[in-house]
């Protein structure tokens, strides 16, 4: 027996009017999802994924969008056709939406408690003491601890994984017909990542919903999706069955994105992206051959770094006379050293302390005890002056490229100013060291007067890394640098980390909640919980032969695939 069609995509094109042009997002896509069935969405940004979702609820920004051809059948009546009216009556009701940053799509004035409320009592005609017990069943079936208290807290109160669990309960209150679910695990820790995918097929399962899975991440459509479609430059390019698409994509593009994600099984020399298998008609199995070269062990023989006994506390609670009562221990007696030309990973859920560790190391967050020793100077006894002529030698790409490049400076200025800051060179050696750096970093040099919004995620990321390499430097913290770009970005701003080390023999601190990217790029691995070691070893050990249970926990959440 045939199951039904709860939504049905025929020919959709959506345009967007830009200061010279049209630029067509969505062009003539066709897909259909049964109830009760998970259809993934994968594709790189910008393929138009969530262009695609958005039509679907009715939220294209008009202008400058527009939906110019197609039909949207829901249950077999043609969105498309319903008034404003009529669409605020289906939307967060019958099809309701996860959006991709919770932190963005919570009222950051409101409790969550009172969020979900409004929800219940839009769709659902409860009065507010209903909604609000409504509410609390609700947290507490998306898993949310003391639900009851937590219904008082304010989204910023909340970790990232508890917010996307609150977005979920709001889309889940008027037990929608269809879901769609706007990539959201991207940037949640692997087992945060994992209870969020397993609560949403519970729900799926006890709600016989049917859900729209949209992802740049091919495994983890791996554990959720029934079917996938695979979105390149507006087009859906490749459809199947989620198991034959990944044992047998037929598409040079699929094959491209399932490559460029680093496994744990392989150890190479770099990662395939996307564009060796666009701009190569030669076999998976030649792109194969010519990436995993034969990994050199390096020999580690001179301390660049050593960190002894490093205390971070944060007061958490203070008398009324101002008086410190408790703290936060996010670094706890942490020691190590770092060798010339290492990259150390550090690896932990989110609010163990990693990015803190990077901080205080470069004193952007001062210590509150313990020694940075860099070539055996004391970092932490340095004054103003000495300090800024050190940072010449030690730099951070930071995690958000765009909160870290000032809007109002081009490109340019902002690789240049460091520079400035250390009086290196005149104006017109700046300028061709500029040039020199966007061109190392596949930039053209021609892009140096525009800003930071005129740029996609991958390439201001490497226009943060180009600023942090602008003053040479010989050590680089890394802070979660690739954690929110697609699998095929992140590919290749990995394998330009690995040749930027080989050629000018820098030094790293990788800094990052991915296991599998952790174990591609690092020598060495330390795991963090808790604002302290728990494991450190070399990176193949820490994945064969892991010690502690945290370690395995972490490896046993990392979406493999088929």
């Amino acid at each position: 027996m045939s199951k039904e069609n709860t939504i049905v995509v025929k020919n959709l094109e959506v345009e967007f009017k830009t200061s010279e042009n049209y630029v067509k997002a969505v062009d003539n896509v066709s897909f259909s999802i049964n109830q009760g069935e998970t259809m993934g969405m994968v594709g790189e940004s910008g393929s138009g994924k969530s262009i695609s979702a958005l039509s679907i609820m009715g939220l294209i920004p008009s202008p400058p969008g527009q939906i110019t051809n197609g039909e949207i059948l829901f249950k077999g009546d043609n969105l498309l056709k319903k008034s404003e009216k009529e669409m605020r009556s289906i939307r967060g009701n019958k099809i309701s939406m996860i959006f991709q940053e919770p932190m963005t799509s919570l009222n950051p004035v409101f409790t969550v408690g009172d969020q979900i409320s409004e929800s219940v009592i839009l769709h659902q005609g409860l009065n507010k003491k209903e909604a609000l017990k409504n509410s609390i069943d609700l947290m507490n079936q998306v898993g949310i601890p003391n639900p009851s208290q937590r219904a008082k807290s304010y989204p910023h109160e909340l970790s990232g994984g508890q917010r996307q669990r609150i977005m979920i309960a709001m889309a889940i209150a008027s037990k929608p017909e269809l879901l769609i679910a706007d990539e959201p695990t991207t940037a949640l820790d692997v087992t945060i990542q994992k209870q969020i995918l397993d609560l949403l097929l519970k729900l799926k399962e006890e709600y016989n919903m049917s859900m729209l899975f949209i992802t740049h991440d091919l495994g983890v459509i791996a554990n959720i999706a029934d079917s996938i479609s695979v979105m390149h430059n507006g087009k859906i390019v490749e459809h199947g069955k989620t198991k034959e698409v990944f044992l047998n994509p037929q598409q040079n593009y699929t094959k491209g994105l399932l490559a460029c994600r680093p496994t744990l099984d392989k150890t190479c020399r770099r990662l395939p992206t996307v564009e060796d298998f666009l701009n190569n008609s030669d076999t998976n199995k030649k792109i194969e051959e010519n990436i995993q070269k034969s990994v050199q062990s390096k020999v580690f023989n001179k301390t660049i770094l050593e960190v002894k006994n490093l205390h971070k506390y944060f007061p958490l609670k203070k008398s009324m006379f101002g008086k410190t009562l408790s703290y936060i221990k996010a670094i706890d007696d942490v020691s190590f050293k770092v060798s010339k030309n290492e990259t150390l990973g550090l690896v932990g859920e989110s609010g163990c302390g990693k990015t803190t560790l990077g901080r205080t190391i470069l004193r952007l967050t001062e210590p509150t005890s313990g020694d940075v020793l860099f070539y055996g100077k004391n970092i932490t006894k340095l004054n103003k002056t000495e300090m800024r002529d050190m940072r010449k030698k030690i730099q951070i790409i930071f995690q958000d490229p765009y909160a870290s490049l000032n809007p109002r400076m081009t490109i340019g200025s902002a690789i240049m100013e460091p520079m400035i800051i250390h009086s290196l060179g005149t104006r017109n050696q700046r300028i061709k060291k500029t040039e020199s750096l966007l061109e190392r970093m596949n930039l053209p040099a021609s892009v140096m007067n525009r800003y930071p919004h005129e740029f996609s995620g991958g390439q201001r990321q490497r226009i943060c890394i180009a600023r942090a390499l602008a003053v040479e430097p010989e050590f680089i913290v890394c802070d979660e640098s690739v954690s929110a770009l697609d699998v095929s970005i992140q590919a290749q701003i990995l394998n330009l980390l690995l040749d930027l080390q080989e050629e000018l023999k820098l030094t790293y601190i990788f800094i990052s909640h991915d296991l599998g990217v952790i174990k591609f790029i690092s020598d060495n691995i330390a795991v963090m919980k808790n604002g302290k070691f728990v494991e450190y070893n070399t990176s193949d050990n820490i994945y064969k032969q892991p010690k502690e249970q945290y370690t395995k926990d972490l490896l046993s959440a990392i979406p493999q695939g088929i």
